[in-house]
């Protein structure tokens, strides 16, 4: 038997990570500013989160939801805490798409519909009812199809209102940032505006942070620069660090009773052990402030770079577009500088999504490196 070939893959084997580094087997030290698609938060191997994960096993690694675990009481509430949603419960799962496969199932109960409303660009899983309302045919399979899906037009105020007058709507889905597309922000006027429409209309608004959230933009979630309250936000990536972990953030008038959602592994010791730690270290070493001060530090470095068309996003999720496709970009990056970065949707833009914990002196050796590369695409 041999792995499935669904993988582009670099000719890179890492064996060791610490803070903002990789090793390969040859030695090679590579700078990651890509995080392994925005899941590493608080940096590689941080030794806390090391000892939380290796104490845990030591005691107890497993079972199931049918016991008592103290530790999920312990992660709802610090990040209750952290997030600002202490009046909000929590269910956890294994990943971001099943946090919004429950997501979407919540919104569905509450109101008995079935119509969700998602956008363009958006991206939101690869199962059932997440692949359904994410924008990218070539991953929806025939039996993915469904009529319960809008894609409406993203930041579009009058399609999304002409929808709902037209429409019985279940939910919205909208990412905090869009990631896979590209790095889309959207517009706080927007998010403020499908806010309105769901609370008119009994509609349950789905905040998607699973690569936006966990502080990555500045604030816990990106969401918050709008000033909105979504009814359910989904949560992923940053908040195991690389522990296989997910959550639905679920507000108090969507009623639980027993059997409503389920899962085997979902908040099993390992993951809160990995998720406890992660939000300690965010709150004890202020990652989320020196998201934003790292963030905007790179964007300012940027912007003085020729040859950029457009920067987008925000604290440390940042999209650099170029005027044609980013590959040899990004392959340079990686072959010649040692410096991971990501691709996206969009082929000409190179996505930025490190560690919080991201130094300015590691961000210069990117902006040196970029401003060299960029300068000889200049002369060509």
């Amino acid at each position: 038997m041999k792995p499935y070939d669904v993988y582009p893959l670099f000719d890179v084997t890492p064996v060791k990570a610490e803070g903002s580094y990789l090793w390969d087997k040859n030695g090679t030290k590579y700078l990651d500013l890509y995080g392994g698609h925005a899941v590493i938060s608080i940096g590689h191997s941080h030794p806390y989160y090391v000892k939380m994960i290796s104490e845990q096993l030591q005691k107890i690694g497993f079972y199931s939801n049918s016991v008592k675990i103290p530790q999920q009481e312990e992660l709802a509430h610090k990040l209750g805490e952290l997030s600002g949603y202490n009046d909000y419960d929590l269910f956890l799962c294994n990943s971001g798409a099943e946090a919004n496969e429950n997501a979407i199932k919540l919104a569905s109960f509450y109101n008995g519909r079935e119509k969700i409303i998602s956008f363009t660009k958006g991206w939101h899983g690869r199962t059932s009812m997440a692949v359904a309302v994410t924008d990218d045919p070539l991953i929806i399979a025939p039996v993915n199809k469904t009529d319960h899906v809008l894609v409406l037009p993203f930041n579009d105020e009058a399609a999304l209102e002409q929808a709902f007058r037209q429409t019985e709507v279940c939910a919205v889905i909208v990412e905090g940032i869009q990631g896979v597309h590209g790095v889309n922000v959207p517009k706080e006027s927007f998010l403020r505006k499908v806010q309105e429409w769901c609370n008119t209309n009994e509609a349950i608004l789905i905040l998607d942070e699973i690569q936006s959230g966990y502080g990555r933009s500045g604030k816990f979630f990106a969401h918050q620069y709008a000033g909105v309250k979504p009814d359910v936000i989904t949560v992923a990536k940053g908040m195991g660090n690389g522990f296989p972990v997910g959550g639905v953030l679920i507000s108090p008038k969507i009623k639980p009773h027993h059997g409503m959602l389920g899962t085997t592994f979902g908040g099993n010791y390992m993951a809160c052990a990995a998720a406890i730690a992660v939000l300690d270290v965010l709150k004890k070493e202020g990652l989320i402030e020196n998201a934003k001060k790292t963030g905007d530090y790179l964007m300012g470095k940027l912007k003085n770079i020729k040859g950029i068309k457009e920067l987008r996003g925000l604290g440390l999720m940042i999209g650099i577009e170029l005027h044609s496709p980013c590959a040899e970009v990004r392959n340079e990056l990686l072959k010649e500088y040692k410096i991971f970065t990501g691709s996206s949707g969009n082929k000409n833009t190179l996505r930025i999504l490190p560690s919080l914990a991201l130094k300015k002196e590691e961000a210069d050796i990117f902006i040196e490196s970029f401003e060299q590369i960029m300068s000889k695409i200049a002369v060509k």
